[in-house]
């Protein structure tokens, strides 16, 4: 193959241009992300049954939904949740490998197999189907430079206007609004109903039956009669848009005239949709956009296009409305990729150095320099066509590779030089006689070398998504430079090189003869002590043994981790009060928090969201996203991400922890203990009197539980 090339090196420089443009289109088109894709595909089902407790969310919509995806195609595991604000979620879990895509469609093909069995009201607020990752990719903000704006308004128009748009960018999954839409909101005076003979499920009829689009036909349409001049389509204002047109409705008429409106039993005013989540920037009210990614998708790209439609839509925003982005996790996958590619620089650089150095040639030099950064590309064109992605693992991968891929080039253009020297030929023939001598070793060395790297990419589950990429990088770059080397490199040294004289290494003066002085002596100094230890071997296998053996031991002591803890620049705290507490308390919590987080000069921004947290939904739930300031300004001890995470673990006093995590249980256990003895004392039933001292006892008893949990 070599003599092939050798004589055919306007062949050879077409493989290779063909092998670079390849690499370079790839690199345009592979996804970047921190780490490969280690969680397996998931699927995300929603389903909303507003009114309904937990219970009866996953006896009547979950559980149907469950059995009807029992059976699916690469299904690993499923995960049920129902919460008692009537949200429930189905997480189903796949295989890895699993195209995501045909799964969503299986996934959807069985749910139109169960709806039918779900309750009207479910149905008519639809089931919402999703892939995208669990944790956010962003999070933007929107907020008010007037302190007395309509929070509300701000939040409906960022749902119509704003998140139906960031929806649609390439790349994300999902968008979740931390706020709510306009709504005309109807409060019911329960005890004015009830004087009224009426019942709420009148109420909901009168609304449906008075505001709804009607279509009312149209005027002179065909067959129309003799003489017909006009045609006109007719349209009625059916639906409601005003309060006043609310009050209005007609819940029932009398016979004796009297008519009962909807403002005679309840009090209508245009309000949000939802108050069930709602988010904070700094200790301020704001509208939150939670920004998911697919689990395909391109971080850096889609953070991108995200923050390029925000400044495209924030010049049609309400006066005042301005839009923010203070939680970005592709930040620092955008930081460690670009110190990656920095590292793979520099290593190019001083591979070139090193070669020009021992070389001491510009010509021998720049074959290795040529060769090298082809090789690369040739894996970069590999990763695209196996669906790969540019990571901080494959990143590391070409610069360790470096070091291997650059000895191919080398053996060649070192034997090629020698038979210049020692049989003075000029560079063709020295070129074709130097590839009858290395073709067979650069082949069995590069065949050893991926025949190291290839088993890695045969490891299952998450291990072998962590190290498939890493192997195939190396292995594909290793056979890219044994190619390369049997093909571009003898046709370069064929046409580049010129012809040398024996011994000119050794009568080079200046810089380069030092060195080449000094290395030969040290190479002496070398072969001496080679010598020296195997005259005492055994006296040196010792030694090795014991290294051997503080290697084991420091091995079994050293920490061990899925990935490396790294500090990404932000923290995400979890707020979690006890089942029961309401949303005020859940803020004077984060409001806590929030003064003493922002108190820290470390901290940049804080996302507070409350109602919605990784752990649950409700108003006892919360969640806030710390982001720090840049590296460069937390270069102290103590400012790492961990550190500050350390500190916010006791975030609030001792005592103050307990006040709030207690109080239902230390009101309850003393209401049951009061009426016991109030019972005992009155003479009531034994039965009534043992219950409620036994519930009192309960309750002190989970009291005392708690308080032992502080400690």
């Amino acid at each position: 193959m070599a003599k092939f090339f050798i004589d055919r090196p306007i062949f050879a420089w077409v493989v290779a241009i063909f092998i670079t443009l390849a690499g370079i289109v790839s690199i345009r088109m592979l996804p970047v992300s921190q780490y490969p894709q280690v969680a397996p595909p998931t699927i995300t089902l929603t389903a909303v049954y507003a009114g309904a407790d937990a219970q009866t969310l996953e006896d009547s919509v979950m559980s149907v939904i469950e059995r009807e995806m029992n059976g699916l195609d690469g299904l690993d595991y499923m995960e049920a949740t129902s919460l008692s604000n009537g949200v429930g979620t189905l997480t189903l879990t796949f295989k890895t490998g699993t195209n995501s895509d045909l799964a969503q469609v299986d996934v959807q093909n069985r749910l139109s197999r169960a709806e039918p069995r779900l309750p009207s009201q479910v149905r008519q607020t639809g089931i919402q189907v999703e892939k995208s990752n669990s944790n956010f990719l962003m999070v933007a903000m929107f907020a008010s430079d007037d302190p007395n704006a309509d929070l509300a308004a701000v939040s409906d128009y960022v749902a119509r206007n704003v998140q139906p748009e960031l929806q649609r960018v390439e790349g994300i999954g999902g968008v979740t609004l931390f706020g709510a839409e306009r709504a005309m909101r109807v409060w019911i005076d329960a005890d004015k109903l009830r004087s009224l003979n009426l019942s709420a499920t009148d109420v909901t009829s009168a609304i449906a039956a008075q505001n709804a689009q009607v279509s009312a036909g149209s005027l002179g349409d065909l067959p129309n009669s003799q003489g017909q001049t006009i045609s006109a389509t007719i349209t009625a204002p059916g639906q409601l848009k005003t309060v006043d047109q609310f009050n209005n409705i007609v819940l029932r008429a009398n016979t004796d005239g009297s008519v009962v409106r909807l403002q005679d039993v309840a009090r209508i005013e245009l309000g949000s949709q939802s108050y069930a989540t709602s988010a904070r920037l700094n200790g301020k009210p704001a509208v939150g956009l939670g920004i998911q990614l697919t689990s395909d998708g391109n971080a850096l790209a889609a953070s991108k296009a995200v923050k390029a439609k925000l400044a495209q839509l924030e010049p049609y925003f309400p006066a005042g409305v301005h839009s923010k982005v203070p939680y970005d996790s592709s930040t620092f996958v955008g930081i460690s990729i670009e110190e990656v590619v920095k590292t793979l620089a520099e290593a190019m650089v001083l591979v070139f150095l090193v070669m020009l150095l021992f070389l001491q040639n510009i010509r021998y030099t720049l074959i290795p320099t040529i060769v090298v950064p082809i090789a690369l590309l040739g894996a970069f064109a590999v990763m695209q066509a196996l669906g790969m992605s540019i990571n901080v693992l494959s990143m590391f991968a070409m610069v360790l590779v470096i070091g291997i891929v650059v000895d191919d080039a080398i053996v060649v253009v070192e034997n090629v030089e020698r038979i210049m020297a020692d049989e003075k030929l000029p560079p063709l023939q020295a070129t074709r006689k130097a590839m009858g001598q290395v073709s067979s070793a650069v082949i069995g060395m590069s065949v050893v070398l991926v025949t190291v790297f290839v088993p890695l990419a045969f490891f299952s589950g998450s291990t072998g998504n962590i190290y498939r990429q890493f192997a195939v990088t190396m292995a594909t770059s290793i056979a890219f430079s044994a190619f390369l080397a049997l093909s571009l490199t003898p046709a370069l040294c064929a046409t580049l090189l010129k012809p040398v004289q024996a011994g000119h290494h050794h009568e080079k003066g200046g810089f380069f003869g030092w060195f080449n002085r000094t290395f030969n002596r040290s190479a002496k100094r070398y072969e001496n002590l080679v010598s020296r230890i195997l005259q005492r071997a055994a006296r040196y296998l010792v030694i090795y043994a014991a290294i051997i053996g503080a290697v084991a031991v420091v091995y079994l002591r050293l920490p061990t981790s899925f990935l490396p803890g790294e500090d990404q620049g932000y923290i995400v705290m979890n707020v979690q009060l006890p089942p029961g507490a309401t949303l005020e308390r859940t803020l004077s919590v984060m409001e806590q928090a929030e003064s003493f987080v922002l108190k820290q000069p470390e901290v940049q921004n804080m996302i507070s969201i409350l109602g919605f947290s990784f752990s649950g939904q409700g108003q006892n739930a919360g969640l806030a996203f710390i982001t720090l300031k840049d590296w460069d300004e937390r270069k102290g001890p103590g400012q790492s991400a961990d550190a500050l995470a350390g500190h916010h673990q006791d975030l609030l006093p001792r005592w103050l922890q307990l006040l709030l995590a207690t109080p239902v249980q230390f009101w309850i256990g003393w209401r049951f203990y009061d009426g016991g003895w109030k019972a005992l004392r009155g003479g009531g039933a034994n039965m009534d009197v043992l219950v409620a001292l036994g519930t009192s006892a309960a309750y002190v008893f989970s009291l005392f539980v708690t308080v032992g949990n502080f400690h």
